[in-house]
Order: C-alpha cells, then structure tokens, then sequence
C-alpha cells in the first residue's frame, strides 16, 4: 500500500482496482457468475435494440412492464438508505457508523440499475437526449418525470460524492471535516424522501388511471421502501459479517429489524386502507383492482402473484412483530428474504400492470414478459450486484486500513 503522505487522487482510483480485481476462489466464481449473466443479459438487450421493443411482452395497451416494474422498486431501495444515513451521521448513533458507507453503496447501485432499467425502457440509450434540459424534449417543470429524472440524478450524485469524499479521507489516513460533507448529508436526507415521492406522483398525477391516481400512493411508497431496503440491508450487513472481519455492530442490526417491523405494519395498514376503499362500494373505477386481485372477465394472469405477496407480507410482518422471532437471527433472515420478496412482487407487477388494465375503451389485454425482457432484467440486476460487491470491497478495505492506522497513532 502507499504511504500515506504519497497517496494522490490517482493511487486511490489505482488502489480501489487492485481491492477489486484481488480476492478468493470463491470471491472471483461470484464475480464470473455475474459476469455472465451480464453477458446474457447483453445478448438480449442487443435483439431488443436490433429488433425494437417489439420483442417484448409489452404492447400500446400495456406500455411499462417489467423493466418499469423493476424502477419502480428500486427507487425505494435507493431511498431506504436514509435509514442507516439519518441515525449515523445527524443523530451520531455510533451503533450505524460501520454500516452507513454499506448503504450509501447499495443506493449507489440501485440508483445506477434504476437509470439503467429506464435506458432499456426507452428502447435504446440514443434517446437519452430527450431527457436533456434545453436540447431534447425535456418539459420541466410542467412534467413530473423530468422532476423524476433530476430527484434521482441529484441523489446518485449525493451518494457517490460524499462517500467518496469520506473514504478518499481515510485512505489518506485523515479524518474528514464535518463542514464538508455534514450540510450535503442533510441535504440527502430530504432528497432521499423526495426521489421516492417523485416516482409516487408520477403515477398519481395520471388521473386517466384511476388505479394509481390516489393520495395515498406516496406515503405507501415510502413505508414499502423504508420495509423492504433495510431488510435487504440485513441480510447483507449478516452476509459481511460471517464472511468478512469488518466489524458491524449486532446491534445495528436490532436497531434496522425495529425500523422493518414499524415500516412493515404501517404498509399493511395503508394496503388494508386501499383495499377497504376499492372493494367496499366498487365503482367502475376498481375494475383495474378487480383485475389484479380476483381476474377481470377471465383474465386473472396477476391473481397468483399479487396474493402470494399479501400472505408473505402478512407473514413476514408478524415474524417481525414478535420480539421472539425477530431477535431470532434464522427467523429474522428468513423474514428479511420473505419481506423483501413480498414488496418486489407487490410494488412491481402488482402495481405497474393493473393501471394499464382495462384501456380507456374497456379493452384487457394481458401482459407476460418475454425471455428478453427477463434476461435484460436479469442482466441488469447482475450489474447492480457486480458493482455493489466492487464497492463494498473497496470500502471495506480502505476503513479497515484507517482503523488499523488510527489504533497505531500514539495518544
């Protein structure tokens, strides 16, 4: 490693390749697993591009499917993150110091995997340029995806800039100035409520789609996203912990399973709140609710996996609910993964496709992702974990090489 007095912007970027390209047998048959399903994924985002959109399950009457699905799901992981960012550094709760760079990096990759599952969506990164303000057809700020677009550019810039500023810090053996990086946490904290709000109006400003055009949207979206990213959070904080010698504190992560447990019951209740009103005096306007929880004339494709995330959510909560099984760490593992799993299949399928169903003229025209959706989605979240390992990888080493630096100066 190079000492500390020589260490240059340069040597860091050279010392995060080396951390990242270093590692176990095991370490590099995970890396070549993704890498292959990245490959997969290309393969087919490349018959998508030649052929067009066409090769995809979806059609004028359902115009976002899967790739959409999957946005929208992870716009909330990358808000979740507020949750390890807002105790460790405004409230200085010592409990989330070790794990706070952990999740500033899970944001990062959802944030990138988002941007990437909206290229594909577009049908080819060459229209990227309609998104750009006073070169394409970017209406701001009469439009609520181009809020979207800059809510979710500003955060991944927060979250790449001041993790960086920190660990470049440390890796010089320096502590980093609170004046330099505490006012933008701040700022990121808001900004982290704000990107998933964005997307939640962006769906209930559309007041043609009487599914989504409700208030409630985006408080539901925020508990979903404060439920199911820190409980994917603890299973990859568990994951570090009995693979690695970083020290994450256990009681980090008591302290996120609490944070499930509230976040999980309020979802339920916002569900509960929303079914009551679609169902108890149905109007034409709950045909779409119809659709996606009994079948509509037939057309019942949404049914089997709609109520399979209701009792894996009703389940998962309960686990979560008993101090018992949630301070049980198999149990609290199995919650996490049947949790997180729930909100994916709800927040989802189970929220982009009924919107679109019936058509303004009454039409049902079911939606089944093609293998090339399937496999670009696949790809894509392949990515997400190739760059999050990189990055935890890099982080890891860097605060493990400050410690052991700091432990050494003489007090």
């Amino acid at each position: 490693m190079t000492p500390l007095q020589d260490r240059t912007l340069f040597r860091f970027f050279r010392d995060v390749l080396r951390h990242s390209v270093t590692g176990s047998l095991r370490y590099h048959l995970w890396m070549g697993s993704l890498t292959f399903l990245m490959a997969l994924g290309t393969y087919a985002y490349l018959i998508q591009l030649n052929k067009g959109l066409g090769v995809t399950g979806m059609s004028d009457y359902v115009s976002w499917g899967l790739y959409i699905s999957n946005f929208t799901f992870l716009v909330g992981i990358a808000a979740a993150s507020v949750m390890l960012v807002l105790p460790a550094y405004i409230l200085h709760d010592v409990d989330f110091s070790k794990a706070v760079l952990i999740g500033e990096g899970l944001a990062v990759t959802a944030l990138l995997m988002c941007l990437a599952f909206v290229t594909v969506d577009m049908g080819g990164p060459h229209r990227l340029w309609h998104m750009i303000p006073k070169i394409g057809y970017f209406n701001w700020p009469q439009s609520m995806l181009t809020w979207d677009v800059i809510v979710l550019n500003g955060y991944l810039a927060l979250n790449l800039l001041i993790p960086f500023y920190i660990l470049f810090s440390h890796y010089r053996g320096r502590s980093p100035k609170k004046a330099l990086y505490v006012p933008f946490i701040m700022f990121s904290v808001f900004w982290a409520v704000s990107i998933h709000l964005a997307t939640a109006f962006l769906y209930a400003g559309l007041p043609s789609r009487p599914y989504w055009n409700n208030a409630l949207l985006g408080p539901r979206f925020l508990a979903s996203a404060f439920a199911g990213g820190p409980a994917l959070m603890i299973l990859i904080l568990h994951f570090i912990k009995q693979n690695t010698d970083f020290p994450i504190a256990e009681e980090t992560i008591r302290k996120l399973a609490l944070i499930v447990t509230v976040a999980a019951q309020i979802n339920l209740v916002m569900l509960g709140s929303e079914l009551f009103k679609e169902f108890y005096a149905p109007t034409h306007h709950s045909q779409s609710a119809t659709y996606l929880f009994f079948g509509l004339k037939g057309h019942k494709p949404l049914v089997p996996i709609i109520w399979t995330a209701i009792l894996l959510n009703v389940f998962a909560t309960l686990l979560f609910t008993f101090h018992r099984t949630r301070n049980n760490k198999p149990i609290l593992l199995v919650s996490c993964t049947l949790l997180f799993a729930a909100i994916y299949l709800e927040k989802g399928m189970g929220l982009v496709v009924p919107g679109f169903i019936p058509s303004p003229l009454g039409e049902i025209v079911d939606y089944f992702p093609t293998w090339i959706e399937i496999a670009v989605t696949i790809g894509i979240w392949a990515l997400g974990f190739f760059v999050f390992t990189l990055l935890v990888k890099a982080a890891i080493a860097i605060e493990k090489e400050y410690e052991t630096h700091h432990r050494s100066e003489p007090h």
